[in-house]
């Protein structure tokens, strides 16, 4: 008798207990988890630039933090770690909220 597994599928990719059938599918499997740990390192460096920012008082200080948020969300854009709108909609109101300081 043949017994045949199951295997699971999440929004259409396969789950972490599940075996690829092919060299490229392994590699692929490596190559996504690596990819996904990049990205929430990103987003998470993205994150804490965007609450430095929104939590200063001084325009100086906000004004080169601005600069240096406004490039990296042009990186992430670029990389595709977020999408270009996402990075245009944050850089207009982090700009808004800088030319709003004192």
């Amino acid at each position: 008798m043949r017994v045949l597994r199951k295997i699971s599928y999440v929004q259409g990719v396969e789950q972490e207990g599940s075996m690829a059938q092919h060299k490229s599918a392994e590699k692929r499997a490596r190559s996504s988890k690596r990819r996904e740990a990049q990205n929430t390192q990103w987003k998470s460096r993205m994150r804490t630039d965007i609450k430095r920012l929104r939590t200063s008082t001084e325009k100086a200080k906000a004004s080169a933090d601005l600069k240096k948020t406004v490039k990296l969300l042009d990186q992430l854009a670029a990389k595709g770690v977020i999408h270009r709108n996402k990075a245009a909609n944050l850089k207009s109101k982090l700009t808004r909220l800088v030319n709003a300081l004192k």
